[in-house]
């Protein structure tokens, strides 16, 4: 186990959950951005996907600050930085699976950071969220390269498709009983 204190342990555990998180808001913004634009360019299929992988980022970020208070920390509300904007089709989906893989990367050395810390349940969290950060990042460079190889003959096959996304997210609202 790392050297020092407890507490020097959990404050380093703490700086690289937050780290984690700001990447995660991150993502959702950039992810929002690319979905609108896409749903804005009629390739209903792709924008539906990229909001859920949004979902599921604000989902990471969620579980991240609930880490983070557990122990005794304040959860970050900063970006790691700032969105892409106006971004072409053809660039969207290999720049995603940059992040993801980067993500990954990242999130690999912050589990060591909290194994040495002797904090396995917050290792346990990234190896967790890494899963999901890997179906991503699949899920990026399969489009990318379809899109790469098939060019206007696979986007001429996705527009026009619905960018539904199975009904309303359960929010505050849509989640409370009728009554």
């Amino acid at each position: 186990m790392a050297q020092g204190s407890r507490d020097q342990r959990k404050k380093k555990v703490i700086e690289v959950l937050n780290k984690a998180r700001a990447m995660e808001l991150q993502a959702i913004h950039q992810y929002m951005n690319q979905h609108y634009n896409l749903d804005d360019r009629d390739y209903g299929e792709l924008a539906a996907k990229v909001k859920l992988i949004a979902i599921d980022e604000m989902r990471h970020a969620e579980m991240f600050a609930e880490r983070i208070k557990e122990l005794g920390g304040e959860p970050t509300t900063e970006a790691a930085g700032k969105v892409e904007k106006a971004q072409k089709v053809e660039v969207i989906f290999p720049f995603d699976a940059g992040l993801e893989d980067q993500t990954m990367d990242v999130y690999n050395t912050f589990a060591q950071v909290c194994r040495e810390s002797g904090d396995s349940i917050s290792m346990k969290l990234f190896e967790t969220i890494i899963d999901e950060e890997q179906a991503h990042y699949n899920y990026f460079d399969n489009v990318g390269e379809h899109i790469k190889t098939l060019g206007s003959a696979y986007l001429s096959q996705i527009a026009g498709t619905p960018a539904d996304t199975g009904g309303p997210s359960k929010g505050f609202v849509t989640g409370q009983a009728a009554g």
